[in-house]
């Protein structure tokens, strides 16, 4: 039994938004549900009348009510949500217009900056406009290559108020990152910064872009935002503008929201791209509302007084699901650069500094963070804070200790999985249920979320494939380029016809909460046992002396030898006595089947350019076989170090 780490209060539980949620569903259709288990086997039997719900609840803006809510909620993919109504999700975003703050930006070498609402509105209004009168409008593509700051905010609204799609990168995505994520969806704007600040230093964007436009000849006109320099020079860009001039000075007009059928495209998401050319996920303006304000509203409990940050690039799904609590009302905290610069404090003297209520981060920040020796709960008044949300890959028992132990006591400590393909989540939190350590609360309303056996059987309390048997309306309604839809059809519904299968390893305990083992593609099978990699990364986290490592399976001698590689602290060495001390650890607290036989030093971990361990970029490599589309990696040239190692090729 997991370690029990925080209950709610009773007062909590009555205040929730979850809990006024299953009232009015108990109200609605003369239910009796006291509990959340009892609500989500109701949400997931009853798929029409909980996003009808849902959409009611959260109070979605539209100018055209639906007919029905799903044609056939048997069909999965192809089902078709909310026919006939039309909305705008810009307008959902900026339905407050008064003088409470929307935005409040922090940055390396800024100064802190706040917007109101009704500025942002004013704001939205006037760019909306000068890109109208660029040409730009439904089904065109506008595209952002921004630091995380309040112009990428204000150009995402103003491209969805007209009903243009919004794709973005960050700005350390290199040259072929960028073309191979916006040369297959041809932009027509281009939103970029001069450049960006990253650990105390400044990188120039506009060399980059430079290049890029070279080969996208889509774009018709770069706005370009002075973020590091405030006069930087465009005249080598082509059809460039400064981002004041292009701006419409005009006091603002009331915006004219198009108003556009439910699954109508707002978003262009891209898979990490390391097996090949990135999938482009196209994401509709309905779908990604209503399952967002579900997710904000309900499992994170969010309100308008609430202050919700989360550490994120613009190229990264979370940047877009912070960006929907505008619809609550709330204040969206932003931040650029380096978590950790100048000093491991930087994000939590901002936490205290601005009074952040939902805290959003990476499990791989927060291991960092305990390696550091920061205890924020001694050195910060964290008071308002009460949620504390952590994604991009599993947090070990440890972490969540951790977070109790040295952050904060008193807080709910909700681990989130999902991903970009959804932009949200199979797997969150409960503001009514407790937290456990390794263990996220609850599968998400609405989602049929089972763990499969090798014979596809849902299972519990047992180790299976993470996959949804109902459909979902933040659903991709397709994928660029794949007329046939061959390739989505392939991305997830090849192993089991009309299911959903994520590539996640899980558990489902009997109390409903899911443990994450890692990718199903990156699971090791020694012995013919299945065997995730985050259970044996939880166990290295543990060990000061190791800084970051990466598990491979190894094929050998008609079998699979797991493989540990480990960069280990700084002023360590990988001695026999650690390596023996790393074993030890894994044995007494995995199993004798998670001890890798080869425990190797390199001086790096490949990650994505999200931050996600490459397990089968580091395989291939190691069996001698070419990694495509290394660009995909934020690192590659590390992959050089698993390359033709002698350890490999010993007993």
């Amino acid at each position: 039994m997991p370690k029990l780490l925080w209950e709610p209060s009773k007062e909590k539980i009555q205040r929730s938004n979850m809990r006024r949620f299953m009232r009015f569903v108990n109200e609605t259709h003369g239910y009796d549900c006291q509990s959340y288990n009892a609500l989500y086997e109701w949400s997931v039997n009853n798929i029409a009348d909980f996003w009808a719900d849902v959409w009611r609840f959260v109070d979605i803006r539209s100018s055209r009510n639906r007919s029905e809510v799903i044609d056939d909620a048997r069909k999965m993919p192809g089902a078709r949500w909310f026919a006939g109504a039309r909305l705008n999700v810009a307008e959902n975003l900026l339905r407050y217009r008064d003088d409470a703050t929307a935005i409040i930006f922090n940055g390396e070498n800024r100064d802190c900056e706040r917007m109101s609402y009704a500025e942002l509105y004013g704001a939205v209004a006037r760019l909306a406009g000068a890109m109208k009168e660029a040409g730009v409008g439904v089904n065109d593509r506008v595209a952002g290559f921004m630091p995380n700051i309040p112009e990428t905010v204000t150009a995402m609204l103003a491209a969805a108020s007209l009903g243009a799609a919004w794709s973005s990168c960050s700005p350390d995505f290199g040259v072929k990152g960028v073309l191979d994520r916006f040369g297959q969806i041809k932009p027509k704007l281009l939103f970029t910064a001069d450049g960006y600040f990253y650990s105390g230093k400044r990188y120039d964007s506009l060399g980059v872009v430079s290049e890029i436009l070279q080969k996208i000849s889509s774009v018709e006109k770069v706005v370009v935002v002075p973020y590091t320099d405030p006069e930087p020079n465009i005249g080598e860009l082509p059809n460039a503008v400064m981002y004041g001039d292009f701006i419409s000075s005009k006091p603002a007009p009331e915006l004219e929201f198009a108003q556009l059928p439910f699954e109508h495209p707002l978003y262009i998401m891209y898979s990490s791209g390391t097996t090949g050319l990135p999938k482009c996920m196209v994401q509709s303006a309905g779908g990604v509302l209503v399952n967002h304000l579900k997710e904000l509203v309900l499992h994170t409990d969010l309100k308008r007084e609430d202050r919700i940050f989360y550490f994120t690039t613009c190229g990264w799904m979370m940047w877009n699901w912070l960006v929907s609590s505008l619809a609550v009302g709330a204040t969206i905290v932003l931040y650029d650069g380096h978590p950790f610069y100048p000093d491991a404090g930087t994000l939590w003297e901002l936490a205290e500094q601005e009074k952040i209520t939902v805290f959003g981060t990476s499990a791989g920040y927060l291991a960092a963070l305990e390696k550091s020796g920061l205890k924020p709960a001694v050195k910060f008044d964290l008071s308002p804070l009460r949620t504390i949300l952590s994604t991009g890959s599993p947090l070990s028992a440890e972490g969540f200790e951790f977070v109790y132990r040295d952050i904060k006591r008193d807080v709910q400590l909700s681990s989130i999985s999902g991903g970009t393909d959804l932009n949200g989540c199979f797997a969150l939190g409960n503001p009514m249920g407790p937290v456990y350590a390794g263990e996220l609360q609850c599968r998400g309303l609405g989602m049929k979320v089972e763990a499969f056996d090798e014979n596809g059987e849902p299972v519990i309390n047992r180790q299976g494939e993470l996959v949804c048997t109902a459909p979902f309306p933040s659903m991709p309604i397709y994928f660029w380029d794949d007329p046939d839809n061959s390739k989505y059809l392939s991305a997830y519904f090849k192993k089991y016809p009309d299911v959903w299968r994520h590539g996640d390893y899980i558990e489902i305990n009997e109390r409903g909460g899911v443990v994450i083992y890692g990718r199903s593609d990156a699971t090791l099978n020694p012995g013919g046992v299945r065997i995730g990699t985050a259970e044996i990364y939880r166990q290295v986290e543990k060990l000061e002396e190791i800084e970051d490592s990466i598990a491979i399976g190894q094929d050998w001698k008609n079998d699979v030898r797991v493989v540990l590689f480990v960069k280990v602290a700084h002023g360590q060495a990988l001695t026999d006595e650690l390596k023996e001390k790393i074993r030890r650890t894994i044995r007494k607290n995995s199993s004798p089947r998670h001890v890798p036989a080869k425990i190797i030093d390199v001086p790096e971990i490949p990650y994505t350019l999200n931050m996600k361990k490459v397990e089968l970029a580091v395989k291939r490599t190691v069996q001698k076989k070419p990694v495509p589309n290394k660009d995909a990696l934020r690192n590659p040239d590390v992959l050089r170090h698993y390359a033709g190692l002698k350890e490999l090729e010993e007993n």
